[in-house]
């Protein structure tokens, strides 16, 4: 699956990208390392079988900048939005802007693995099956309205108590709330839950 696909990280931190590259390369996939967005993007329209992991946070151009750069270029490959604790909100910005996923820091490594082999199977599943969005939508009918109203609240990346206080409940409540959500979903993480909503074109605030 992984044969002629190269995966391509952009981070401006040498030990990201050279602990990113090793850990690839040692599970069987080509790696190529851009220390800036604006460096990925001179060669980005030669790319073809090419996957993309960016941290979101960089200083000559954001992970989302970057990602919107090559949509409306027509160069959009899958993409793994890397970012830190806090930057929820932003990565949702991401994955509006074409991004296959993000992961939180710190991670581990499988889950990383498990992004990348999502990736690599995208480039193979153009168009997206219309089936996923359907079940997707047939989940989210099963939401009661305060299910509903949580869910957005967690995709947004508000916190717990802060959703308690805009919808005038208790955090053990929201709590509760946000664990149906996810078993109604079939959600394992907030990146999933997330892919969900977006795909389902659910209103997110």
């Amino acid at each position: 699956m992984t044969e002629n696909v190269v995966i391509h990280i952009v981070d401006d931190e040498e030990p990201v990208r050279k602990s990113l590259a090793f850990l690839l390369s040692m599970s069987g996939h080509a790696v190529r390392v851009h220390d800036s967005a604006t460096a990925f993007l001179g060669v980005a329209a030669g790319l073809r079988q090419a996957c993309l992991i960016t941290d979101l946070r960089m200083p000559d151009m954001s992970g989302v900048a970057l990602l919107r750069r090559l949509r409306d270029a027509g160069q959009m490959l899958p993409a793994i939005v890397i970012t830190g604790h806090g930057d929820v909100p932003m990565a949702v910005e991401a994955m509006k802007a074409g991004a296959l996923d993000f992961i939180e820091k710190p991670f581990a490594e499988d889950v990383l693995l498990d992004a990348v082999g999502r990736a690599v199977a995208e480039l193979h599943r153009h168009p997206r099956d219309g089936a996923d969005t359907a079940d997707v939508r047939q989940r989210l009918d099963q939401l009661s309205e305060r299910e509903r109203q949580v869910m957005r609240c967690v995709v947004a990346g508000l916190p717990n108590k802060t959703i308690a206080f805009e919808l005038d409940i208790s955090p053990r409540t929201v709590e509760v709330h946000r664990a149906n959500v996810m078993a109604k979903m079939q959600a394992r993480n907030l990146p999933e839950l997330v892919r969900m909503v977006l795909l389902a074109d659910d209103t997110i605030s």
